[in-house]
């Protein structure tokens, strides 16, 4: 088994990203870290086709759920797309490929040099995400946009209370995080098992992945609490990137604090497979958005 590895759950819509991010962890993966993406079967032939001489391993999401001992695969399939992803990206350290993994979206893109001491501590200990996102919710207030204020509250109480932690609501994003297969197997033991869930029981009670292990780890201690901040800048809309290259803030800059970049799909439909979705009066609408600032 590796101590770390890359890895990113995709699928067809998403592969002219995920070659875009392959490329850059060619261009920048110092130390040849193992790179998996896994894609369901079905699309499997799609990825293999695009990602030719680009350094992947690619992975079917069916292996990694049969791997997991009490999904069931029907469940599962009747699950949103956006939920049963997080089954899948949460269950991956079952594959035995690696002690820990930085979990990547598709739409991740690495902007300088890595290693692995940019993600563990000499001793094998994960960074771990954990503030309280003031940052996100300042300028959600600033632009009127209590939903995200509100979003924010809501979930980190939901998940708190299902593992009984009181105190300060906490974020454990944005991605890509360090995950310790250590934390998923003391969630998986200490709460899972004893009321007879899996993890995509857990999902349908409360869609957050990232939420679920970070309030693991408090509760558990599975592994040390080595706090770190954001990996990579996230534009979560694409206002904060018009609002960044406004004041001069390009990739050159954003490297001496971030490993990489992270463009929201919603945002850049252009590089959906095989087109950008909807027809010719959505797309003028959504790009007039975007050229408003309103996604």
């Amino acid at each position: 088994m590796k101590p770390f590895a890359l890895y990113c759950k995709s699928y067809h819509i998403d592969v002219r990203r995920v070659v875009r991010l392959a490329q850059s962890v060619q261009r920048y993966n110092q130390e040849q870290l193992p790179f998996y993406v896994s894609v369901p079967q079905a699309d499997l032939a799609l990825f293999r086709e695009h990602l030719i001489g680009l350094p992947v391993e690619l992975l079917t999401d069916e292996e990694i759920v049969e791997a997991s001992p009490r999904i069931d695969g029907v469940q599962l399939a009747r699950m949103a797309g956006s939920m049963s992803q997080q089954v899948v990206k949460s269950e991956f350290w079952r594959l035995n490929l690696s002690t820990a993994y930085l979990c990547l979206d598709s739409d991740a893109v690495f902007i300088r040099p890595f290693g692995m001491a940019d993600f563990l501590t000499p001793e094998g200990t994960p960074y771990t995400m954990v503030d309280e996102a003031h940052d996100l919710l300042e300028a959600a207030m600033q632009r009127g946009r209590t939903r995200v204020v509100n979003a924010f509250i809501d979930e980190a109480a939901q998940v708190q209370s299902l593992l009984g932690r009181l105190g300060r609501r906490y974020s454990f994003g944005p991605f890509p995080l360090v995950w310790h297969r250590a934390v998923w197997e003391s969630l998986d033991a200490h709460y899972l098992q004893p009321q007879g869930m899996s993890f995509a029981d857990a999902i349908a009670k409360a869609p957050i992945e990232s939420r679920w292990y970070g309030e693991a780890l408090l509760a558990y201690r599975a592994v040390p609490l080595m706090p770190c901040q954001a990996l990579f800048k996230v534009y979560h809309y694409a206002w904060q990137f018009d609002q960044d290259r406004r004041a001069g803030v390009g990739t050159e800059q954003l490297a001496s604090l971030y490993l990489g970049v992270i463009y929201q799909s919603a945002w850049e439909r252009n590089m959906d497979w095989p087109r950008e979705g909807g027809n010719a009066m959505s797309r003028l609408g959504r790009r007039l958005r975007r050229k408003l600032g309103r996604i």
